[in-house]
């Protein structure tokens, strides 16, 4: 394959190939999708990664009514927006239903997925798989969560810091802040 800028030709050896008319190389919509419920470090490590390898990148939370949240969707979408600023191609939304049809809906091709664990691997598989299924044309790819990252989850990071540990370099302080204001609320609710 040969690269100018945006433009590829892919040609085989012996291929007379003409420099004239590269074709352009198709811009590239991923989406990760998520609860963000709260916003880790280790998400936004996948969120940084995601968006030098794709044109733009659609950070979106699921609307999840079976789950009590920590935070509403209107507030992680706040959050989110807040520190995901410094990338122009990042935007973020929040969606329900199938994400393959959200992805579709979204001229969406690919669908972004962090792996931490082989346990994270053998869910997400499943979900790709049937994904795939229903949605041949969008593809999954996966990244290895960073391993400073690699055992970091929001519900662990919920439960730590509700038993009072620290949770600083888990998440950005702008939603650590945000987890004190939410604790400190209900504790005056309860007194």
């Amino acid at each position: 394959m040969r690269r100018w800028g945006v433009f590829a030709r892919i040609s085989k050896p012996g291929d007379k190939v003409n420099t004239s008319q590269p074709r352009k190389i198709a811009s590239t919509t991923a989406i990760y999708a998520g609860s963000f419920d709260p916003i880790t470090n280790g998400h936004l490590d996948l969120i940084q990664r995601g968006s030098r390898l794709f044109d733009r990148l659609i950070v979106s939370i699921l609307r999840n009514e079976r789950k009590e949240p920590l935070f509403a969707v209107e507030e992680r979408t706040e959050m989110l927006r807040e520190v995901v600023g410094e990338y122009p191609n990042v935007e973020v939304d929040s969606f329900d239903g199938l994400l393959v049809d959200y992805a579709a809906a979204r001229s969406a091709t690919v669908l972004l997925r962090g792996i931490r664990a082989i346990s994270d691997y053998e869910y997400e598989l499943q979900m790709a798989l049937m994904n795939r299924r229903l949605r041949p044309e969008i593809e999954t790819v996966f990244l290895m969560a960073n391993e400073a990252y690699s055992f970091i989850s929001s519900r662990l990071v919920k439960e730590v810091f509700s038993l009072g540990g620290d949770i600083a370099g888990l998440a950005p302080p702008l939603v650590e802040a945000r987890m004190r204001g939410r604790i400190a609320k209900f504790a005056h609710k309860g007194a």
